[in-house]
């Protein structure tokens, strides 16, 4: 990998104006890239002070390149007509040679549709639902893997521990729906049921969520599987405790997007989350990582100054660095072109989007970005077919009282273990229990759960006996 050595990089943070573009050098020969994230959450606070290091560290180590990316960033706030319209403004204003982001699967949708008009890449580190196919988004390229890459680490974990029914809890969204088919096969393959699904509404309340839980409390499976944004998982689990089901015999397993950003979450949420296991990418610790994050860390506290100082990089914050070397690596060998965009071909009957200014090197630009082999923080930066290619190692977590603790590991080749094997000989079913450490699940219990419970809730099913004079067909009494 290439890394600036001995190189001493003073953090001088401008204040930043998301109208304005991050250049300094004054120079003509600035490739301008456009970032949409939600600014206001917990991966967008994350990946954008990622975005600017990695710029920042990029040019340190490459001094002599003759282009220098030039980022203008945009707050989608969460809203996907204002990624929309942040898209329209960088290409019409800045003309933008290629956008990172948008955070969110269903804002991809409609400002992939934009790359495709103009022959932009649009590259997200973010965007994971398995339903974003690249087949109809030909500019369209995912810097991470889709959700569907997890689901067989979580139904490890199930078989593990001999629970025979979950519910799928998650969000109404592009996000939460994409996992859903991937997962259910997966849980089928090993004779789990999957008897219901709880869908909470984007915009739910306190109220909703409420209204959720009770519907599950009065279930009789005790096993949830949540696949839902940072912030509906934060309600969840803060109204879940508030109604008791935080309590002994409840098993809750949380999916990577919550997973890999847990230390990102307000002390009380991962509090209320005691008990929680959840499923996370992992990536081994190096001399070079620490160094990375120790100067991470400075930067993200001078841009969230409010922010808890125990925020640490996750691999959201990974992937998006090692995109931006990728993109500055691409822009350098495509260059930055001297002749006006061609304009569109128009046409009588055209629609605005199809009026917008094509770019003259976006192929070029996509080709180079897809072959784009290396080595980064994140592991094996490979894009070939426009998305993310690797053999994944998850680390199984449970959330223990403001933090979390390892649990284990899953592979492909080994399965569930304590540490990470490299014999590739694999465990599963409850055999694979043993092979991982003492959980502590809600409630401050070491006792596994069963996974299911009569409800004391609900409905009561009332059953009428009669008394018989022949004793040998029925016979009814009183149990003292």
């Amino acid at each position: 990998m290439e890394r600036a050595r001995g190189a001493i990089i003073l953090f001088l943070l401008l204040a930043v104006d998301f109208g304005v573009a991050q250049n300094t050098t004054g120079k003509t020969d600035g490739f301008h890239v456009g970032v949409i994230l939600d600014l206001g959450s917990p991966v967008g606070k994350v990946a954008r002070t990622s975005v600017l290091l990695a710029v920042q560290d990029f040019y340190a180590a490459h001094r002599n390149y003759s282009t220098k990316l030039v980022l203008h960033v945009r707050d989608s706030m969460g809203s996907d007509i204002k990624a929309a319209s942040a898209a329209i403004e960088l290409l019409e204003n800045y003309k933008v040679q290629a956008i990172i982001g948008p955070q969110k699967s269903s804002e991809v949708v409609f400002i992939s549709k934009l790359g495709n008009i103009t022959q932009v890449p649009i590259v997200s580190f973010t965007a994971t639902s398995p339903s974003l196919t690249c087949d109809s988004m030909p500019y369209f390229v995912r810097a991470t893997p889709d959700d569907s890459a997890q689901v067989n680490s979580i139904a490890s974990l199930v078989q593990a521990y001999g629970w025979r029914e979950v519910v799928a809890v998650y969000d109404d969204t592009d996000y939460g729906r994409g996992i859903v088919p991937y997962l259910t096969d997966a849980l089928q393959n090993i004779d789990v049921r999957v008897p219901y699904r709880s869908v909470i509404p984007s915009s739910a309340t306190s109220e909703t969520i409420i209204k959720k839980l009770n519907e599950l409390m009065a279930m009789q499976t005790r096993v949830f599987i949540v696949h839902m944004s940072s912030t509906m998982t934060s309600l969840l689990f803060m109204k879940a405790k508030e109604v008791g089901m935080m309590n002994q015999g409840f098993v809750w397993i949380t999916t990577s997007g919550v997973a890999n950003i847990m230390d990102t979450l307000n002390p009380s949420v991962i509090e209320a989350m005691n008990g929680v296991l959840g499923v996370r990418y992992h990536v081994p610790r190096s001399q070079e990582l620490d160094n990375l994050s120790k100067r991470w860390n400075i930067m993200y506290l001078q841009d969230n100054p409010d922010e808890s100082p125990s925020n640490k990089l996750s691999i959201v914050g990974l992937w998006g660095y090692d995109t931006i070397w990728a993109l500055a690596r691409a822009a350098e060998k495509v260059g930055v072109s001297n002749i006006t965009n061609k304009p569109p071909l128009s046409t009588k009957n055209s629609t605005y989007l199809e009026s917008m200014i094509i770019s003259t090197k976006g192929h070029e630009l996509l080709k180079t970005i897809v072959q784009n082999k290396f080595r980064g923080f994140s592991g094996e930066f490979d894009l070939t077919d426009r998305q993310q290619h690797k053999t994944y190692v998850f680390q199984i977590i449970n959330v223990v009282g403001r933090g979390w603790r390892e649990i284990g590991f899953w592979t492909v080749k080994s399965g569930l273990s304590r540490q990470l094997k490299q014999d590739g000989f694999k465990k599963t079913g409850q055999h694979s229990m043993h092979d991982l450490n003492p959980v502590i699940w809600p409630g401050e219990s070491t006792k596994i759960p069963m996974g299911w419970e009569i409800p004391t809730v609900g409905k009561k099913l009332r059953v009428g006996v009669r008394s018989s004079k022949i004793p040998e067909f029925i016979k009814t009494y009183k149990d003292p």
